[in-house]
């Protein structure tokens, strides 16, 4: 995943599978999310640990993403990325070293860190040769913290490694956050959908 071509005020979308999908029919719903809107990058971020399940997942799902030349990582399995084939690896945790993750996956792979809203750990990942890290949710989810606009704001002002705003994503976040943002990852905003390539048109709406 490389730095946006058009600048901060238009973010590209990364687009996160559902934490379980049927291989059956999820293939079909992504090719027509990436055939209908412009998509930088696919996480398979399934909630499962199981190496074999996550393997079939990543098997439809590279076979989806690469036909089209867009990149696609795993959350966490980095020692699975190269063997199932997959661009790279997405860290869920800022305790994870992304430093082991590059050396693992070599200087050409994608390296993300999603960092909550901790400005050490964005700093700390970006330091350790992070391509990208991420902050979220940007709206409150229970009891959890949101990253609110001053966060992004400095990062963008400060800060030149990408950076991804995702988690509890509402039309209104995307209209404020676009400024200041190079990434929205997008996920169950629009797979909890009957329609997700009309709830992505919706929600991004405010990028075009």
């Amino acid at each position: 995943m490389s730095e946006p071509e058009q600048g901060p005020e238009q973010p590209q979308l990364y687009l996160l599978t559902p934490p379980m999908f049927d291989l059956s029919t999820f293939p079909d719903q992504l090719a027509a999310v990436l055939d209908a809107h412009d998509i930088a990058c696919i996480r398979l971020a399934l909630a499962s640990h199981d190496e074999d399940r996550i393997a079939r997942a990543a098997d439809v799902c590279r076979a989806v993403a690469h036909t089209r030349d867009v990149a696609i990582v795993v959350a966490d399995h980095a020692g699975l990325a190269e063997r199932l084939g997959l661009d790279g690896v997405h860290l869920s945790s800022a305790k994870k070293s992304v430093r082991d993750a590059r050396k693992a996956l070599g200087p050409d792979a994608i390296v993300g860190s999603f960092c909550g809203t901790s400005r050490h750990d964005g700093l700390s990942a970006g330091e350790a040769g992070a391509d990208y890290i991420a902050f979220g949710p940007v709206t409150g989810i229970g009891d959890t913290e949101a990253a609110d606009d001053d966060l992004f704001q400095w990062w963008s002002d400060v800060v030149e490694v990408p950076v991804v705003a995702e988690g509890g994503l509402t039309l209104a976040a995307v209209e404020h956050l676009a400024p200041i943002t190079d990434f929205f990852g997008i996920g169950e905003e629009i797979w909890n959908t009957e329609d997700a390539v009309a709830a992505l048109g919706a929600l991004t709406a405010p990028l075009r």
